[in-house]
């Protein structure tokens, strides 16, 4: 028997390309990008200038209390406002009988790394007794989490997920399983990072996993381009709000989406390369198929990881052909990290917020800064415009350094 899907009633978001779903949808699908050269942090002695960095935003006025706003981290922010979109999209009554039955489970790959590089300063600089008491309530993985329910005053498990790239995804797929467990009947799921840190920028730079390319900000980031030389940086954070089917069914709620099915696994390859031959990718695409009950031929469109860098995508790509047979070259496939960055613990949920309103709008957003098609890399990535067509399920793939693979496959709620 096909197991219960899970609803969709809630998404929310701050990215590169905007401060809310309406804004993230409308770049994206104008195919406007919200990379440029960074500017709050000073990267003149850095190889690399280039980010995708939220543009005008202002803690406060999503909710969060000034003196939150100065003792937390940045991640923990971008997680809170983009909850705050969600929780109202949702329409949720918080009862105290709901709150009882909610959960919070927030995926970020570094946590607050901006306030440890700042308090390790301090304490090199001015000792032991500089160090903020704040530093761990207000930095550490499961900071996000904890907030959104102390905010919500949500009781059920709270939690965060560190899986690098793959954390969002796999928050949402922990979240799945909560509700399936009868843990919760709702759950505050996705993902957020805030990686504008020296720290950050120089790690992933010395990694040689950040595209260093010539060219204008904008275009830096060309998933499945034969010139792309790597990844450009992103912050932010997706939100969704998860229910119990019959519970959101029952309060009249509107439902979005079903995350009708997901898969994880391992490459067990390498400490940052993917498997060059796909294989665990593949595994949980397979495995998010069979939950759904699908067959490859019922997805109609994929939200590649498609990260720019040489090896990612063209694993991705052989991926997708094991996966997909010859339909593999006709399923419309894009990245839109070419336009956001890579959001890094985030970008799983904004991505599957992206698939929920391809599916909404009928329209798949495109690969930007796809000029010169690398012949290894020979799918259906929507280069350049964005493509009208009926969506009735759509998959979103997240695969971590460390080899994280996971996917999640949603569908429309049909009648």
């Amino acid at each position: 028997m096909k197991p219960k899907p899970i609803a969709v009633t809630g998404m929310g978001c701050v990215t590169p390309c905007g401060n809310s779903t309406v804004a993230l949808w409308e770049s994206l699908t104008q195919g406007r990008s919200g990379i440029d050269y960074v500017t709050r942090l000073d990267l003149s002695a850095f190889k690399v200038k280039i980010g995708g960095e939220l543009k005008d935003f202002d803690p406060q006025a999503f909710g969060v209390a000034p003196k939150d706003a100065s003792r937390l981290d940045a991640f923990a922010h971008f997680a809170l406002a983009a909850a705050t979109e969600a929780i109202a999209d949702s329409g949720l009554d918080l009862t105290p009988g709901v709150c009882n039955e909610a959960a919070t489970i927030i995926g970020t790959g570094m946590g607050g790394i901006g306030t440890i590089e700042k308090q390790h300063a301090l304490l090199i600089e001015r000792g032991p007794g500089r160090v903020s008491p704040f530093l761990v309530p207000g930095g550490v993985p499961d900071v996000a989490a904890n907030e959104i329910s102390l905010k919500y005053k949500l009781m059920g498990p709270a939690f965060g997920v560190t899986t690098a790239c793959s954390s969002a995804t796999d928050a949402i797929i922990a979240a799945a399983r909560v509700i399936l467990d009868g843990g919760a009947k709702v759950v505050v799921a996705g993902g957020t990072e805030a990686p504008m840190s020296g720290l950050a920028f120089s790690a992933f730079a010395n990694m040689r996993a950040l595209s260093r390319r010539p060219c204008d900000p904008k275009e830096a980031s060309c998933p499945f381009d034969l010139n792309r030389d790597g990844f450009v940086l992103g912050e932010g954070a997706g939100v969704l709000v998860l229910e119990d089917y019959d519970f959101a069914r029952a309060r009249g709620a509107r439902i979005r989406a079903l995350l009708a099915g997901y898969g994880q696994s391992a490459d067990a390859h390498h400490k940052t390369a993917p498997d060059p031959e796909g294989t665990g990718a593949a595994k949980a695409m397979h495995a998010a198929l069979a939950r759904a009950g699908l067959a490859p031929t019922d997805v109609h469109y994929l939200n590649a990881h498609g990260t720019s860098t040489k090896y990612n995508d063209l694993a991705e790509t052989i991926a997708t052909r094991r996966v997909f047979g010859d339909y593999a070259y006709r399923v419309p496939m894009s990245s839109t990290k070419s336009m956001t960055g890579h959001m890094i613990g985030a970008a799983g949920a904004v991505e599957a917020i992206v698939c929920v309103l391809a599916m909404e709008n009928g329209v798949v957003p495109p690969t930007i800064n796809l000029h010169t098609p690398d012949p290894e890399c020979d799918l259906n990535y929507v280069p350049n415009e964005a493509v009208r067509t009926d969506v009735r399920a759509a998959m979103s793939n997240t695969f971590g350094f460390g080899g994280h693979n996971a996917c999640v496959v949603f569908t429309r709620e049909e009648g």
